[in-house]
């Protein structure tokens, strides 16, 4: 349980506020974001804003995941996994009126015990920012307040080392995972 105690009881840098369906977790993002996807006539500071709400604009997902390069896939089967998900947890940038989806992630569950993670992203203008590890603290935290003890995903091998420094462990106790395609 050690692990967890790290995550979860010791006060945490970026301070949660708690609004529904939306969580503060940081007053101003990070300098480094691309100025031309923000308008300039606002002069308000960016937020960071994290939601459960699962009525995300399919349109500005595949957007988000086109900025990283993953292949297109049917917005019909997007909408289904994300209607049958156990989590959907989106990222936002948020300035005055106007907001910016830069982060997705979500988890599917057998509702007792065990929840795997998929389709974690973030934009690349926000990456090396610490905002992909909020974005995972905040669906573990969501796991673990639905009482989720096992959570696995699954990575490609350029972002292994970003999980490991989160907790996470290549086959741990040497349990190998199998995997079924159809011929």
């Amino acid at each position: 349980m050690g692990f967890w105690k790290t995550w979860f009881s010791t006060p945490e840098s970026v301070a949660t506020t708690r609004t529904n369906p939306f969580e503060e977790h940081t007053a101003q993002t990070a300098g480094n974001s691309n100025p031309s996807s923000i308008s300039e006539a606002s002069s308000k500071e960016a937020r960071i804003v994290f939601s459960t709400e699962r009525d995300i604009d399919l349109y500005e997902l595949e957007e988000l995941c086109d900025a990283v390069g993953w292949s297109r896939r049917p917005l019909r089967k997007v909408k289904k996994a994300i209607e049958h998900s156990f989590l959907v947890a989106s990222m936002w940038q948020v300035r005055g009126n106007q907001k910016r989806l830069i982060g997705f992630a979500r988890a599917t569950s057998d509702h007792a015990f065990n929840a795997t993670i998929w389709d974690v992203v973030v934009h690349p203008d926000f990456q090396s920012q610490g905002l992909g590890k909020a974005l995972m603290k905040y669906v573990l935290k969501k796991l673990r307040s639905e009482e989720i003890s096992n959570v696995t995903l699954f990575a490609d091998p350029h972002v292994v080392d970003f999980y490991r420094t989160m907790g996470f462990m290549a086959d741990p106790e040497g349990i190998k995972g199998m995997f079924w395609y159809p011929h």
